[in-house]
């Protein structure tokens, strides 16, 4: 039987009364593995066609779906491809749960290591614009790399810290908050936190959330919407915060949550429309979300003409069949970018990559980038080397290896697929692939 401090079984005996001892077993219960279609490159409906595991859907996610260990999802070149994403099924419910409609500019405040951030981008269906942050430098760049595996492109991802900010007042639509905290809600799947929480605790990281949900309210527009949530059972990380927003933004409201079987409601009068989540109740670990609105929304501003990006007179664009409309090329030291006209000023912010990375000029060639292949739909570009996927050859590719195909395709540069989704480039010479997979990304 897991370890558990007293002073937290005393805080969950208060919590939960006749439902501690429930709460207790779930700790000897099975771990719960789940994963979320990223259905900006497969509808559900087509996956299901193809899909090669056991899966069950998750009650509160319209993507997401339980899996079974052997199913082994992250060995698959599927995963490579970026048609879903692994993430724990409680984890899928803040945003899911906040509304994003066409054209909104989105800020998700501690966003790595990016499931969430996905569903958000998933949401937007390539319209508006996804701010991605995370505090930490190393996890931003995880967030980077998770988020181009996925094909993000109308986004950008920075590390700053939120609360030091001030040119974003009044700029985004929806907020996310996905707040750092104790962990609790985490104790069954990672034991590590235990730990964690003895040396900091709960007090450790209220000042913290405060902190970002006040800065957060700075930077929502009036008549936005926030989600704030916590994978923590703390009431002074949860219901508390909540209040405090309300005391400091009088104008905000706490809005409904749908409550799927075995979601409970928050424990003050204040915070009854805010949802728990305990692993005794649901397929799933801890979470608490609440879904908040700031005053009424007001009348949009007028809309000005979109760009039309022109890309440039290079053979390899030739093959190239993008969207262009409401997108503008931008060019730093040799890399190419497309970025949408709808972004904010991220003038002097710590950015990590802002839009669609193209490529870069190595030797006056231009060299398309692993972004760009992750990004791209099948009929978006004319050179396709497609493989089924239990050929051996995908994961040969994967693995970095140069393949034989002289059985597939003629000269050039290809893009790689699997079952005609893109995994990266590489270019074909008298039948032999030289692999341009990134290193980094190498299939373990």
């Amino acid at each position: 039987m897991i370890r558990l401090p007293e002073t937290y079984q005393n805080e969950m005996k208060e919590l939960l009364k006749d439902e501690y001892d429930l709460y207790l077993r779930s700790f000897e219960e099975d771990r719960i593995y789940s994963l979320r279609i990223n259905t900006s490159k497969i509808s559900v409906r087509d996956f299901m066609k193809i899909n090669p595991f056991h899966l069950t859907p998750v009650p509160w996610s319209d993507d997401g779906f339980y899996f079974e260990e052997e199913d082994r999802p992250a060995k698959h070149p599927y995963y490579y491809a970026g048609l879903y994403y692994l993430q724990e099924a409680s984890a899928m419910y803040p945003a899911q749960a906040l509304p994003i409609e066409e054209k909104d500019i989105v800020l998700d405040c501690c966003a790595a290591p990016g499931g969430k951030s996905l569903k958000l981008f998933n949401k937007l269906d390539q319209s508006g614009f996804l701010v991605s942050n995370d505090i930490s430098e190393s996890r931003a760049r995880v967030l980077l790399r998770n988020l181009e595996i996925q094909g993000v492109t109308n986004a950008c991802v920075m590390a700053e810290d939120i609360t030091k900010i001030t040119s974003f007042h009044d700029t985004f639509d929806k907020i996310l908050i996905d707040a750092p905290c104790s962990g609790q809600g985490m104790f069954r799947k990672e034991k590590e936190l235990i730990r964690s929480f003895e040396e900091r605790g709960s007090e450790y990281y209220v000042p913290i959330q405060k902190n970002i949900i006040a800065a957060a309210l700075d930077m929502l527009k009036q008549g936005g919407m926030l989600v704030y949530s916590t994978c923590t059972f703390s009431p002074k990380e949860d219901e508390e915060i909540i209040e405090y927003a309300l005391n400091i933004c009088p104008e905000l409201k706490v809005l409904p949550l749908k409550k799927y079987e075995g979601f409970v409601s928050g424990v003050t009068k204040d915070t009854e429309n805010c949802v728990r989540l305990y692993p005794h109740r649901i397929k799933g670990e801890g979470h608490f979300v609440a879904l908040l609105q700031k005053g009424e929304k007001t009348s949009q501003a007028k809309e000005t003409a979109p760009f039309k990006a022109v890309l440039p007179d290079e053979p390899f664009f030739k093959d190239l069949h993008i969207d262009l409309s409401g997108r503008k090329l931008v060019t730093r030291k040799d890399r190419l970018y497309l970025e949408p006209d709808a972004m904010p000023d991220l003038k002097g912010l710590r950015i990590m990559r802002s839009g669609l990375y193209l490529g870069e000029y190595r030797h006056d060639r231009f060299i398309p980038s692993q972004a760009l292949a992750s990004a791209l739909r099948r009929e978006e570009y004319d050179r396709i080397l497609n493989f089924d996927p239990d050929d051996p050859r995908v994961i040969k590719y994967l693995k970095c290896e140069t393949l034989d195909v002289k059985d597939k395709y003629a000269n050039g540069t290809v893009l790689v697929c699997v079952d005609h989704f893109p995994l990266g480039f590489g270019d074909v010479s008298k039948g032999i692939l030289k692999n341009r997979y990134p290193a980094n990304y190498r299939y373990q």
